[in-house]
């Protein structure tokens, strides 16, 4: 760092000399010396073309900015990892907005002092002003987010009874999206406000915004609608996150909603993409709705020989003994009665959609081996009569009168 003692030396004569008078920094000051250092850099380098002094100061300021930042933060890390964890995970998380503003700041304070065309500085100036609007945008984006992640640390989503924190984390999840779409825009706005020639552009964006502005042109309609729909649906909640559904014959999980569309999950790990006004416009069945809990069905076709009342005994032993029935609910119905078999209903109950199928599985399993081996009977069966049998053994007989003429 001699360079920049020799600049300060320069400027303000040895240090030494205000050793007996500390005077106490303030931004402002700190900022000055360090443009009067570049400046000084600047006349070291009078003999390069001043398109190329400009740039290496532009390059040195970013440098320096980046590496401080850098430095800053594995000081941080070391400080914060080990007794205050959450803390340096949200510091981790600003890392990107932190290093956007730490390199603006050099560039405000390095710019002055580059030896630039004035035309070219009003560009950069301009474009600076732009990245502190984009910054404050984005920081508002990365805020919100973080407060939502701590607001739903409390609820968890992968235990039994999940429905409360099922339905905070849609609220949170879709009415952040929402608002991050509305903060891109105001952001994107007010940097085309900086401009006099597109300043209506501005505007028009402004207008878009808002629920009830107009919407300036057919193609932003689906995004405002979908993002509409957002809202409804944080509000309602017809859907929420790890909901059970049955979407267009396909049944799944809500995986994710975005600001425009929701993921559904398939039972084969599929991934259906379905757009957001689909779950307000379009009936669709949710078994998750106001519980986890669901009731599973298995249909048995037998004979009418099956002994009933031992099947049932039968279902409630392999429902006590299976670790996906819940307790709550068993029963076997005899539903219909058809020509040759007859048709039994086994419902149980399980605390989740997967859990309802694998139950359902592992009933049909054990109650057909079951059946199998001790009432091979009450499988169905096929009865039929053959005419042709009959026909034969009529051609076999002797015809009456034959038989009267031989007594």
């Amino acid at each position: 760092m001699d360079w920049i003692e020799a600049g300060f030396c320069h400027l303000h004569g040895p240090l030494s000399s205000h050793a007996t008078a500390p005077i106490k920094p303030t931004p402002e000051a700190i900022m000055d010396q360090i443009r009067s250092a570049l400046m000084t850099i600047e006349s070291w380098l009078g003999w390069l073309p001043a398109p190329l002094v400009a740039l290496l100061i532009i390059a040195l300021a970013g440098a320096i900015a980046l590496a401080l930042h850098n430095w800053a933060r594995r000081v941080t890390r070391h400080l914060l990892e080990e007794r205050y964890p959450y803390v340096l995970a949200i510091l981790l998380k600003l890392r990107g907005v932190t290093q956007l503003a730490v390199f603006i700041l050099a560039m405000i304070i390095a710019i002055p002092a580059a030896p630039l065309d004035p035309n070219f500085a009003a560009l950069l100036a301009r474009a600076l002003v732009m990245a502190i609007i984009g910054l404050v945008g984005w920081a508002a984006i990365v805020a919100l987010n973080i407060a939502a992640d701590i607001y739903l640390l409390r609820f968890r989503l992968d235990t039994a009874d999940n429905l409360l924190a099922r339905k905070h984390n849609t609220q949170v999840r879709v009415l952040l999206r929402a608002v991050d779409v509305m903060i891109a825009l105001f952001t994107v706005g007010a940097a085309l406000m900086t401009f006099s020639a597109v300043r209506q552009y501005g505007v028009s964006l402004f207008a878009s915004a808002g629920v009830a502005g107009i919407v300036a042109g057919l193609a932003a309609r689906p995004v405002l609608s979908n993002l509409i729909a957002g809202v409804q649906l944080a509000m309602t909640q017809p859907i929420r996150i790890e909901d059970a559904v049955i979407v267009e014959g396909e049944s799944g999980h809500i995986e994710e909603i975005t600001a425009t569309y929701v993921v559904v999950r398939l039972w084969d790990l599929r991934r259906m993409i379905v757009p957001l006004a689909y779950f307000i416009e379009k009936p669709f069945q949710n078994w998750t709705r106001e519980s986890s809990a669901i009731l599973g069905t298995a249909m048995f076709y037998l004979d009418y020989r099956a002994p009933v009342a031992r099947i049932r005994e039968k279902l409630r032993e392999i429902c006590q003994h299976s670790k996906n029935w819940n307790g709550q609910a068993v029963a076997l119905q005899v539903t219909d009665t058809r020509e040759g078999t007859i048709e039994l209903r086994a419902l149980m109950s399980a605390n989740s959609a997967s859990q309802a199928f694998e139950l359902r599985c592992e009933v049909r399993e054990k109650v057909i081996d079951f059946l199998q081996r001790e009432h091979p009977e009450a499988l169905p069966t096929s009865r039929q009569i053959s005419s042709s049998g009959e026909r034969s053994a009529r051609e076999q007989a002797p015809a009456p009168e034959k038989v009267a003429a031989r007594r």
